[in-house]
């Protein structure tokens, strides 16, 4: 049995394992993330995440970001996954030859990323977005449900609510998720509040793909929310760009900033240089043993924190 490295960090509520398969020991689990994402990311008889973030060599960045969720599948991208990457990278003894002027590279599935890290705030310049429109309607329960999308990296859809704490977040995001219009892969699903005293704020809650169930925040879900909200109250003139700045408070009770711009084509929309910024925290480097051999319970107390 082999005692496995990894790190806890959390960004606004979203947890992730950190795994740094750059050392010869990690290595080792080449073609096993899936199934040590199933038992890790377990809540109960896990270490507990909302996935495990693989870190790997790249040609083209500073590291490799492969993100794995709870139910074993893997993820093109992570929004505040790769903001806790550049955390852990910031602080990491690995050579960082690809940084310029204190900016991390993460290359991900969905592209290149590049973040700065000033304390406990990391800003991630976002891949530009895709597939967005802004408007139409799917038929759930009985009932067509108004809605926008956009791929902000993963795909996702983004539904305006009147009183975003009264809606059944697992219910009803499952229903959308499944939905026969984003076969086969399903989509994530956003629910947005609106404020009413200020255009430029937000408040969303998130039922992720993968996860399968409400998370505290998703990164990639509050740039999806805040570009489409950006896109329905900024004026819309053939060739004028807008620069907007969306503030956005997740589940957590924490509040990520979006700034954005907008290009206005005739009918056509472009959104470009997407910054997603907001807190992260290093929670603590720990032990756990693979293969999962044990009980559950019992790997539950083999986990050591250092």
């Amino acid at each position: 049995m082999t005692q496995i490295p990894f790190t806890k960090v959390v960004g606004t509520g979203n947890d992730f394992i950190v795994v740094d398969a750059r050392t010869k020991t990690v290595r080792t689990l080449a073609g096993k993330w899936a199934a040590v994402s199933r038992v890790w990311c377990d809540r109960r008889n896990g270490i507990g995440a909302d996935g495990v973030l693989v870190l790997q060599p790249s040609r083209r960045a500073d590291v490799v970001m492969r993100v794995f969720n709870p139910d074993g599948s893997e993820a093109q991208m992570c929004g505040n996954g790769a903001r806790c990457v550049a955390l852990y990278q910031a602080h990491s003894t690995q050579h960082t030859a690809h940084s310029k002027n204190g900016h991390i590279t993460i290359e991900t599935k969905a592209g290149i990323l590049t973040a700065t890290v000033k304390g406990g705030r990391v800003a991630m310049r976002m891949t530009d977005p895709t597939d967005l429109c802004c408007e139409f309607s799917v038929n759930v329960d009985g009932r067509g449900l108004h809605m926008g999308s956009v791929n902000t990296g993963v795909p996702h859809v983004v539904i305006p609510v009147a009183d975003l704490d009264a809606v059944d977040v697992a219910h009803l995001g499952r229903h959308v998720r499944l939905h026969p219009r984003f076969a086969p892969r399903g989509t994530n699903v956003n629910f947005m509040q609106a404020e009413a005293r200020s255009p430029d704020r937000i408040s969303v809650r998130t039922y992720e793909r993968g996860v399968e169930g409400e998370t505290f925040a998703c990164g990639t879900g509050v740039a999806a929310s805040a570009i489409l909200h950006a896109v329905r109250t900024s004026p819309q003139a053939a060739g004028r760009r807008v620069s907007r700045r969306i503030e956005v408070t997740v589940r957590s009770g924490d509040r990520l900033r979006v700034s954005m711009e907008l290009h206005a084509t005739g009918r056509e929309i472009r959104v470009a240089n997407v910054m997603l910024e907001g807190p992260a925290e290093r929670v603590f480097d720990g032990m756990a043993p693979w293969p999962h051999h044990l009980p559950a319970a019992a790997h539950h107390r083999k986990v050591s924190i250092q």
